[in-house]
């Protein structure tokens, strides 16, 4: 849900002498000869970084998965200061104001359509970024959570199995309406052969959990990024018919064990709004790390995605 977003009396203005912005030479697109270099670059405990190194990891750093372009800023001795993604989804790692003032204009003249960052980060970026004159949209506050431990439970485990191809249209509808009720876009009324193609190969990949009885999908829960140490969920759903029964946390509670098994954390964000789902995650054994800012921002006439 959307909320009043005003610029905290803090915030950095934008910069208004052209100096002081990194001069065009030092941004550059990034391609597969920089891979090393941008993962190494990319370190930070934030989502956005865990976003990129997913994207990086899972597709490279030239992929129409990615669904946008890595650009990197540069010092006049040629070292990383900043990492961009700049598409569907903006997302900012920044070592100064002036980088993350020139990505800003970069995203600017590209018409982003959702920027995600940590709140202070986003309320900066969004200093140098409104000038443009494209209006958010919506805005939504959301809470990064993160579990390291999994929850002792003495009841009977769930079948949770990997997602097959057999699911998949159940997980299309679900998606899709959990996406609508987000951004406030149906991505099968704009972009259905993409949102398609993309659920298909999250389950190629078996990125998707579910627990399903005969016809019902009860549960899923879905991997957005799994990079060494971390990973991140999203798409977290209990049937509507089905809550409050316990099958979300048996459910939550079975994939935290089978996860941590094999890597040091899970994190995921939830609307500072939802306090059903915060409440949930919480008994999960989640934990509340940091608040995040997510601006969806008005399409082009000409955007279709």
């Amino acid at each position: 849900m959307s909320h009043s977003f005003r610029l905290k009396e803090t915030a950095l203005a934008p910069a208004s002498v052209s100096g002081e912005y990194p001069s065009s030479p030092n941004l550059q697109p990034l391609d597969g000869t920089h891979r090393n270099e941008v993962l190494a670059f990319l370190t930070s405990c934030s989502i956005e970084t865990l976003l990129m190194r997913g994207l990086i990891c899972d597709n490279g750093m030239e992929s129409g998965y990615n669904r946008g372009t890595f650009y990197g800023c540069r010092d006049h001795e040629g070292r990383l200061t900043g990492v961009a993604l700049i598409g569907h989804a903006t997302l900012v790692e920044a070592h100064s104001e002036s980088v993350l003032a020139a990505f800003a204009r970069l995203a600017k003249a590209a018409h982003a359509h959702v920027i995600i960052g940590h709140q202070e980060k986003v309320e900066s970026f969004w200093t140098h970024y409104e000038a443009g004159g494209q209006e958010p949209r919506r805005i939504c506050r959301e809470l990064f959570m993160e579990q390291r431990e999994p929850i002792e439970t003495l009841t009977e485990a769930t079948p949770l199995r990997l997602a097959t191809l057999d699911d998949l249209e159940k997980l299309i509808t679900i998606n899709a309406g959990m996406a609508c009720a987000e951004s406030g876009i149906n991505p099968l009324e704009v972009d259905p052969e993409g949102f398609r193609e993309r659920v298909v190969r999250r389950v190629e990949m078996k990125r998707i959990y579910v627990w399903s009885e005969g016809e019902r999908l009860i549960f899923k829960a879905d991997i957005m990024a799994e990079v060494p140490g971390i990973t991140y969920l999203e798409g977290v759903y209990v049937h509507p018919q089905e809550r409050g029964k316990g099958y979300g946390a048996r459910a939550m509670a079975q994939l935290g064990r089978q996860l941590l098994a094999r890597t040091e954390a899970l994190c995921l964000l939830v609307n500072e709004q939802n306090k059903d789902a915060q409440l949930f995650f919480f008994k999960a054994g989640y934990k509340l790390r940091a608040c995040y800012d997510t601006i969806f921002l008005q399409p082009r006439a000409d955007e279709t995605h």
